[in-house]
């Protein structure tokens, strides 16, 4: 089959490659029908991520049709047949984190969870086409892809949504979702995103799905702000306005109830915008100096409320 391979560092290219097959009784074969480029691809890309070997398959975004599954798959969870998004983590079902359903915790799926500990302060589990510190999966920019733990992670979807409507959900779209979840958003809260790339329109749309009554986007992209515009949320342009009179004039006074740090969580996907801390620090000074410079600036809105800070 053919599927893109990293090479070294800033180089990768589509080879042909063994199919891949069942090797464990709980494992199944997915053909792809869409797949996605991850920003934190460009991590691996880049060598920024240590254990990557000449010929790794990439993608940790992917779904497709389930065409083999192994005899230890139970078939009222999956089937040869089924659609399905398959997510990022690989996870056992059975061990401690996974029953608490830490799944990107799990114990047992990523074989080289000790030198992952060394490098993150933290295991963690193993990951489709995401260096051997996560275990040396293959991953799904590839025509097939085996999938361990059927029976756990894919996500049988049984609508007549597009690839494109759901593709999402293996990855980007729960990174933003968890931004929101993580703020406890109540009813007609005002909402600040900092950051309106990808994972922050995700942000926004969960902001609002969680019951936000205003969401606002901070940036200095236009066709961002444009995009955020476009599906109801106010916008605020950081390269040209002063942030914190832009959030008190937007919320008469008050400034906004959570906040969500959407540049962290782009960071950890390839999108890291040094030059935006920068910026928000200087707009938003807090009285105390915490290292954090994103946080500062988001403290200094509102005391007291509640901010979501990942991946930073």
């Amino acid at each position: 089959m053919k599927a893109n391979c990293w090479v070294g560092p800033n180089e990768v290219e589509v080879q042909d490659v063994p199919d891949p097959t069942i090797l464990n009784s709980r494992d199944a074969v997915v053909k792809i029908t869409s797949t996605a480029i991850c920003g934190s691809d460009l991590h691996l890309l880049d060598g920024y991520v240590p254990m990557m070997e000449k010929g790794d398959v990439l993608g940790h975004e992917f779904m497709g049709e389930v065409v083999e599954v192994g005899p230890g798959v139970d078939g009222l969870r999956l089937r040869v047949g089924d659609r399905v998004v398959v997510p990022f983590p690989i996870a056992c079902g059975a061990c401690l984190a996974c029953r608490a359903e830490l799944y990107s915790c799990c114990e047992n799926t990523n074989p080289n969870a000790g030198v992952a500990e060394k490098l993150f302060g933290h295991p963690v589990a193993g990951i489709f086409g995401y260096s051997h510190l996560t275990g040396g999966f293959a991953g799904g920019q590839a025509e097939y892809a085996r999938v361990p733990f059927a029976n756990v992670g894919p996500i049988r979807i049984e609508s007549d949504l597009s690839d494109e409507h759901v593709l999402f959900l293996s990855d980007i779209l729960p990174t933003g979702y968890m931004g929101a979840e993580m703020c406890d958003i109540q009813e007609g809260d005002v909402v600040a995103v900092w950051g309106a790339g990808p994972v922050g329109q995700f942000a926004m749309d969960s902001a609002r799905v969680l019951g936000a009554a205003t969401v606002i986007a901070i940036d200095d992209v236009p066709y961002r702000l444009e995009m955020a515009a476009s599906q109801g949320y106010r916008t605020i342009d950081y390269s040209d306005t002063d942030v914190r009179s832009a959030l008190l004039e937007l919320t008469g006074g008050r400034g906004p109830d959570k906040c969500i740090d959407a540049v962290g969580m782009e960071a950890t996907h390839g999108a890291a915008h040094v030059h935006l801390y920068d910026r928000l620090k200087q707009a938003v000074r807090s009285e105390s100096d915490r290292p954090h410079a994103l946080r500062q600036a988001i403290l200094s809105c509102r005391s007291g409320g509640i901010v979501s800070v990942i991946g930073t």
